[in-house]
């Protein structure tokens, strides 16, 4: 069986190996499944307006909201 889903900016797509007998750890959990997703997806920033690692200081957001267009424009 494959599955295709979104899961947050990414299209994921998973091709189910095998199904669980019970419920387990992670690592068995992902020996059943194989991960078909394109590379191209994984790679680059989730957010290109800050480039940080972590939530955004103050500083920060009040530093993306001066880049902003006006709306009032």
């Amino acid at each position: 069986m494959t599955l295709t889903f979104a899961q947050a900016r990414r299209i994921r797509v998973i091709r189910v190996v095998a199904l669980a007998t019970r419920r387990g750890p992670a690592p068995e959990a992902q020996a059943l499944y194989d991960d078909l997703s394109p590379e191209d997806q994984n790679s680059g920033s989730e957010n290109p307006r800050y480039e940080g690692k972590g939530r955004p200081t103050g500083r920060d957001r009040r530093r993306m909201d001066l880049s902003l267009p006006d709306p009032l424009d």
